[in-house]
C-alpha cells in the first residue's frame, strides 16, 4: 500500500514493523501470526515514519499480544485472538489512513503534534513523565522503546489525567483504534477477532459483499423510456428498493443527464456565463430523512415537480453490506466519528438517502403532551395544541406502520423490562416502524427487506410514484441562491448551488426553485445558512444533543437452570428498542429528566464505549462481548451547544442534566442486577466492575452509590447522542428563533426548514415522529405558498 510521507513523498507501510517494545513472548507471536491482515480500504496514509512509529506502539498497547494459559479450553479462535496484536492485524496502517483522509476534528493536529513528540525522548518525558524513564544507559527512551508494563500505566494515567488534553489523546487513539480493529475486514468480510467474540458479522440471513461506494448509484432502467418491462421493474425493486425508478446519477455526461430530467418533465437550462446545469422546479427538498422526505412526498403528491438533494448516497436492501466498519464510512456523517470540539459528546449523524431514518433503531414515539404544553404555553406556538399537528401525527405512524408488539425480545431489552418488573419500576413497550417479527439487530446498518418503514419505504416511494420527483444522490449543496427586489428588506429565496465528484473533480451545477426547503439535520442546516450568508444570530445556537450514558451487565450462557436469558440470545441481534422505563423520566412534573432505553451496539462501537485499563482486561471484556446487555440512560437536556460545521460543534451540558444522567445510571445498574447479571458496571474510564452473585448487599448499595455519583462531563466516561435538535429553533419572534410556526425563515422569504433544527427545546424522547409531523405541516404551509404563487402567475382568459 503506497503512502505518503510528512514531506508528501511516496513511502511503503505495510513492511513496517512495531519497535516498541512488547511482552518476552511477542516476537514469537508475531512470528506465528504475521499474516493475520485485514482488508484494508484504498486510503492514503500521510503519516510520517515518527508518527507511525509512536501509532504503532500505542496501539500494541491497546492491544498487545496475550499468552493464554496452556492448561485452559480455549478454542483455537480465541487463543488467535489472544495471541494476535494490533500491529499483527495491520491496525496501525489502516488507522494511519483513516486518521489521515477521513478525520476531520479539530483535535487532530493534537493527536498528530503528540505522536510526533513521542517519537523523541524529550517529548516521551513531557508527555510520560517518569514512567518512560529507564534505570540503565541512556535512561530516556522514546514511547515505543518503552516497556508494554509501563506504556499500559502511562496509558491509564491519561485516561485519568487532570489534564484535558491527555485525556483527549488517550479517547480518540483508543476509540479509533479499537473500533477498527475489530471492524477492518479482509476480502471475504470477515475479521479474525469475530469468531473469538461470538460475532457473527453481516447478518447471516442476509450476508452479501461490500458494495464499493461508487456503485451506490444504480442505472435507472425506468428513465430509459415510458414502455417498463414488468419483469425487470420487478427484479429491480426486489434488489435495489423501491426507489430505482427516481434516482438520478449527477455524474451522466451532461446531455444524458438533461434528458433524464427532461424526460420526467423537469425543465433544464445552461448558466449563460458557466455553462453550468441549471434545473427548473418547483420546489427543491435538500436532504432525504425524516424531514425531507416527508416535505418532498406530500409536495410531489399534490403535482408539484420537486428535485431532493441528498449528500448521502443510495445504499437499498440487497445492495447493503451489513457490515459495521464500511457502513458507518458510507452512510455515517464523518465515517461516524463526529464529536464535539472538546470530545465531550460522540455525535452519530447519518449521511445517506432516507438520512436517520435509514439507521435509526425503529422507535416511533409521539410528541410528548408535557412537550407539547410546554411549546405551546411557554413558546406560544399554538402548532403543537392543534388539530392539524394531532392529525399529523397521526398520518405519519400510519404511513410507517407504527405498532407496539414484538414476537420476540432480544437480550438488551429482555433484560431491561425484567429487571423493571423485579423492581416494580415502569416499563412501556415502544412503539416502532416495523413488524411484530422484524428481529433484526442490523437497522443501525439500513434495512435489508424495507420491513423497517424508513422515508425511503413511504414518503419518497409516494414521491417517485407520482412522477413529479427525482432524487440526486452525491450531492452537496453549497449554498442558497437569493434575490433581493427593489424596494424591499427581504431576500427569496430562488434556489441552490451544489456539488458532486464527477470522479475526476468537484462539479457544481444549480437548481432554480419557487421554494426551498432545507432538511439537513440539525448540524448540517445550520452549516448551511451560515455558509449562505444569512445573519440570523440565533442560526447555531440553542443545540441540543439527547446526551446518553450507559450502564453494562453480564449474563453467561450458563447462568442458572432457568433457562433465562436464552442461550440463542445475542447482545446484538432482535429488535433493537422494544421496551423502556421513565422511572427518571419526570413526565409526570418538569419533563425534564432522563429515560432509560437500551442501544445497538456492535464489536467497533461496544469495544469504544468499554472500558480500558490493560490489554489484557480489554480483551477480556471484548471475549464476553455477545452476552453483555447495555442499558442508557437519555437525559432531555437544559444544556446546549452551537454549531458552526460538523469539525465545529460546541457543548455545554447543564448540571441538572448531568444529575439526572447519575439518577438514570443508579437506575440502570440496579434493573441489571436485578434481571440476573453476574457481572455489572458503567463506562466510567476507571473500569471498576462487581459480582454481583459474590457481593454482598453492602458491597452492593456501595457499588451502586460510588459508580453513580462519579461526575460524568469533562471525558470521565464516553457520552454519545444519535439524537441533534433545536439549532435553529421555530418561534414567533425573529429576535429569538429562525423560523415561523409555518416553518418559513424569518430572514428569507421561500426558504423553509423541515427538520429537528426547528425544535425549540431538547424533545425527551427518540424523535423520529415528531421531526415527520413537524415536517408534514410545514409542507402544507408550503403547498398553500405554492399555490398563491401559480394564482398570481396565471393571465385572466
Amino acid at each position: 500500500m503506497d503512502v505518503k510521507r510528512g514531506d508528501g513523498n511516496a513511502v511503503r507501510v505495510v513492511g513496517i514493523e512495531s519497535k516498541s517494545r512488547g511482552s518476552p513472548n511477542e516476537d514469537h507471536c508475531k512470528e506465528k501470526h504475521a499474516k493475520v491482515l485485514g482488508y484494508q480500504p484504498d486510503l492514503i496514509n500521510s503519516l510520517s515514519r515518527r508518527e507511525m512509529d509512536s501509532l504503532t506502539a500505542f496501539c500494541d498497547t491497546l492491544l498487545p499480544c496475550i499468552h493464554t494459559p496452556t492448561n485452559t479450553n480455549h478454542s483455537d479462535d480465541v487463543h488467535t485472538f489472544y495471541t494476535t496484536s494490533a500491529s499483527m492485524a495491520g491496525l496501525p496502517q489502516h488507522l494511519g489512513g483513516f486518521i489521515s483522509e477521513r478525520i476531520k476534528h479539530p483535535a487532530l493536529v493534537l493527536v498528530r503534534l503528540a505522536l510526533w513528540m513521542l517519537s523523541t525522548w524529550i517529548g516521551t518525558f513531557v508527555l510520560c513523565g517518569r514512567l518512560s524513564l529507564s534505570t540503565q544507559f541512556p535512561y530516556f527512551h522514546n514511547f515505543s522503546q518503552v516497556s508494554l508494563e509501563k506504556r499500559e500505566k502511562i496509558l491509564l494515567s491519561w485516561s485519568l489525567s487532570y489534564f484535558h488534553m491527555l485525556r483527549m489523546l488517550f479517547y480518540s487513539v483508543k476509540s479509533l483504534a479499537l473500533f477498527i480493529f475489530f471492524t477492518q475486514v479482509n476480502e471475504n468480510n470477515e475479521n479474525p477477532s469475530w469468531k473469538a467474540i461470538d460475532y457473527h458479522g453481516p447478518d447471516p440471513d442476509f450476508a452479501t459483499l461490500i458494495t464499493p461506494k461508487s456503485s451506490s448509484i444504480v442505472p435507472l432502467p425506468g428513465l430509459e423510456g415510458d414502455n417498463f418491462i414488468p419483469q425487470v421493474e420487478e427484479e429491480n425493486e426486489m434488489n435495489i428498493g423501491p426507489l430505482y425508478r427516481g434516482l438520478v446519477d449527477p455524474t451522466l455526461p451532461k446531455k444524458v443527464l438533461a434528458d433524464t430530467l427532461k424526460r420526467s418533465g423537469f425543465s433544464v437550462s445552461n448558466d449563460r456565463q458557466t455553462s453550468k446545469l441549471i434545473i427548473h422546479c418547483d420546489a427543491v427538498v435538500v436532504g432525504s430523512g425524516s424531514g425531507g422526505g416527508v416535505a418532498a412526498g406530500i409536495l410531489a403528491k399534490a403535482g408539484y415537480k420537486v428535485i431532493v438533494l441528498e449528500k448521502g448516497n443510495y445504499f437499498a436492501r440487497k445492495r447493503l453490506s451489513l457490515l459495521e466498519g464500511p457502513t458507518m464510512d458510507q452512510m455515517y456523517q464523518g465515517s461516524g466519528f463526529v464529536a464535539t470540539k472538546d470530545l465531550g459528546v460522540a455525535i452519530l449523524a447519518a449521511s445517506t438517502v432516507g438520512g436517520g431514518s435509514t439507521i435509526n433503531w425503529s422507535a416511533s414515539i409521539k410528541t410528548p403532551q408535557h412537550v407539547m404544553n410546554e411549546w405551546c404555553n411557554r413558546y406560544q406556538l399554538e402548532l403543537f395544541q392543534s388539530q392539524l399537528y394531532k392529525e399529523a401525527m397521526g398520518a405519519v405512524c400510519d404511513k410507517m406502520g407504527v405498532q407496539s408488539e414484538n414476537n420476540d425480545e432480544n437480550l438488551n431489552n429482555a433484560v431491561l423490562r425484567r429487571g423493571c418488573l423485579e423492581l416494580g419500576y415502569p416499563v412501556n413497550d415502544i412503539p416502532r416502524n416495523s413488524p411484530p417479527d422484524h428481529y433484526c439487530g442490523w437497522c443501525c446498518l439500513g434495512c435489508k427487506d424495507g420491513k423497517k418503514k424508513g422515508t425511503t419505504e413511504t414518503w419518497l416511494v409516494d414521491m417517485v410514484d407520482s412522477g413529479n420527483g427525482l432524487i440526486l444522490p452525491g450531492c452537496e449543496v453549497i449554498k442558497i441562491l437569493r434575490e433581493r427586489k427593489k424596494g424591499t428588506n427581504c431576500s427569496t429565496a430562488i434556489g441552490v448551488a451544489f456539488k458532486f465528484d464527477n470522479g475526476k473533480e468537484e462539479e457544481v451545477y444549480f437548481v432554480q426553485s419557487k421554494v426551498t426547503i432545507v432538511a439537513g439535520g440539525a448540524i448540517g442546516t445550520p452549516t448551511l445558512l451560515k455558509r449562505s450568508g444569512l445573519k440570523n444570530g440565533n442560526i447555531g445556537k440553542n443545540l441540543h444533543l439527547h446526551p446518553v450514558a450507559m450502564s453494562w451487565g453480564y449474563f453467561p450462557n450458563s447462568l442458572s437452570s432457568s433457562g433465562w436469558p436464552e442461550e440463542y440470545k445475542k447482545s446484538y441481534e432482535g429488535g433493537i428498542m422494544t421496551a423502556m422505563s421513565t422511572v427518571v423520566g419526570e413526565f409526570n412534573k418538569s419533563g425534564y429528566g432522563a429515560v432509560i432505553q437500551t442501544p445497538a451496539l456492535h464489536p467497533g462501537l461496544f469495544s469504544c464505549v468499554m472500558p480500558w485499563v490493560s490489554g489484557a482486561d480489554m480483551k477480556d471484556r471484548m471475549s464476553k462481548f455477545s452476552r453483555t446487555a447495555h442499558i442508557f440512560a437519555l437525559a432531555r437536556d437544559k444544556g446546549s451547544g452551537e454549531v458552526n460545521s460538523f469539525s465545529s460543534i460546541s457543548y455545554r451540558m447543564d448540571d441538572s442534566d448531568e444529575e439526572n444522567l447519575k439518577r438514570g445510571l443508579e437506575k440502570t445498574l440496579r434493573i441489571l442486577a436485578a434481571a440476573g447479571a453476574e457481572e455489572i458496571g458503567t463506562h466510567y474510564f476507571k473500569g471498576k466492575k462487581l459480582n454481583v452473585k459474590k457481593a454482598s448487599s453492602y458491597e452492593f448499595e456501595r457499588f451502586v452509590k460510588e459508580e453513580s455519583r462519579r461526575g460524568i462531563k469533562g471525558l470521565s466516561m464516553p457520552i454519545f447522542s444519535a439524537h441533534q435538535m433545536g439549532s435553529c429553533r421555530m418561534g414567533v419572534d425573529p429576535k429569538t428563533s429562525v423560523v415561523n410556526p409555518n416553518g418559513e425563515t424569518w430572514e428569507v422569504k421561500g426558504l423553509f426548514l423541515a427538520d429537528s433544527s426547528v425544535f425549540p427545546t431538547a424533545l425527551g424522547v427518540n424523535p423520529m415522529v415528531t421531526i415527520q409531523a413537524i415536517a408534514y405541516c410545514t409542507a402544507l404551509s408550503v403547498v398553500e405558498v405554492l399555490k398563491r404563487k401559480k394564482a398570481r402567475v396565471q393571465v385572466p382568459a
